[in-house]
C-alpha cells in the first residue's frame, strides 16, 4: 500500500508502480482524503479518519510505504494495526514537532495556506509551494509531474487537509517508535540534507530500522522511481 504526500494523489506512484515486478508485487496506491477522487471524504480530515479509511482499503497482511505526508499517516497506521504491517517503508517522513512552539508556529502558518487555498488562485499556491527551499534542485521533469499531479486537487479539500493533518496539528510521535517492532526502512535523499538529519534520528529509536540514502531529494516518488522501487523490492 502505497500514501502519497501533501496534495498529491495515487498517481505520484505512477512511477514507481511501473518498476515494480509485475509478478510479485500488487500494489494499492490511494488517494488519501482531502486529496484528488477522495476529495469528498467527510471533513473534518483527522489522523484517526485516515487509519479508518486506508485499514478498510488494506489486505490482511500488506507492506506499507509512505511519503512525507503519507509517512506520518502511516505510522499512525502501524501503531494501530500492527499485526497487519509485513514492514513498514517512511520516505521522507518527520514524526512531528516536538516543541510546542515551534508546533505552534507550523500551525499558524499552515492556516494562511489555507485561507490562501480558499480565497487566491489555485495555481499561484502550487507555483508557491513547489518554490519551496524543501525542493531546491528538483528536476524540471520531477517538478512538471509534481505540478501535475497537484491540480489534479481540490482547493478547499487541501485547506481541510492542512487544517486536520497538517504536522503542526500532529502530536509528536517520536516516543512511541519503539513500539514498531515490524522491520522498518528509512529513506532519504542525498540532497536533502535536513530529513537525513530526522532519518538518522528515527532509525536510532526504532527497534528494526534502516536508513536508505538514494539520489535525489526531498520528492523521491517523482524524482527517483526506480531507487524507491528498488527499496521497496529489497528483503527487510
Amino acid at each position: 500500500m502505497l500514501l502519497h504526500g501533501f496534495s498529491g494523489t495515487h498517481r505520484a506512484w505512477d512511477g514507481v508502480n511501473a518498476h515494480l515486478d509485475g509478478e510479485r508485487y500488487l500494489p494499492l496506491a490511494l488517494d488519501l482524503p482531502g486529496h484528488g477522487e477522495a476529495s469528498a471524504e467527510p471533513h473534518p480530515i483527522t489522523f484517526p479518519g485516515c487509519v479508518a479509511y486506508v485499514l478498510a482499503r488494506a489486505p490482511a497482511r500488506f507492506t506499507l510505504c509512505g511519503y512525507s505526508m503519507g509517512g506520518r499517516v502511516a505510522l499512525h497506521v502501524a501503531l494501530a494495526a500492527p499485526q497487519q504491517i509485513t514492514r513498514l517503508v517512511l520516505i521522507a517522513c518527520r514524526p512531528g514537532i516536538e516543541d510546542e512552539r515551534e508546533r505552534a508556529e507550523r500551525r499558524r502558518a499552515d492556516e494562511a495556506l489555507a485561507r490562501e487555498l480558499e480565497t487566491g488562485p489555485f495555481e499561484q499556491f502550487v507555483q508557491r509551494w513547489r518554490s519551496q527551499q524543501l525542493f531546491a534542485g528538483e528536476p524540471p521533469e520531477a517538478a512538471a509531474r509534481a505540478r501535475a499531479d497537484q491540480l489534479r486537487n481540490r482547493p478547499y479539500a487541501l485547506a481541510a487537509v492542512l487544517r486536520g493533518i497538517g504536522v503542526g496539528q500532529m502530536e509528536p510521535l517520536w516516543q512511541r517508535l519503539d513500539e514498531l517492532r515490524m522491520p522498518v526502512t528509512v529513506v532519504v535523499g542525498r540532497r536533502d540534507r535536513r530529513f537525513q538529519r530526522i532519518g538518522r534520528r528515527m532509525v536510532q529509536r526504532l527497534p528494526r530500522a534502516a536508513l536508505c540514502v538514494v539520489d535525489g531529494g526531498h520528492g523521491l516518488p517523482l524524482e527517483n522511481p526506480a531507487a524507491v522501487a528498488a527499496v521497496l523490492e529489497r528483503a527487510p
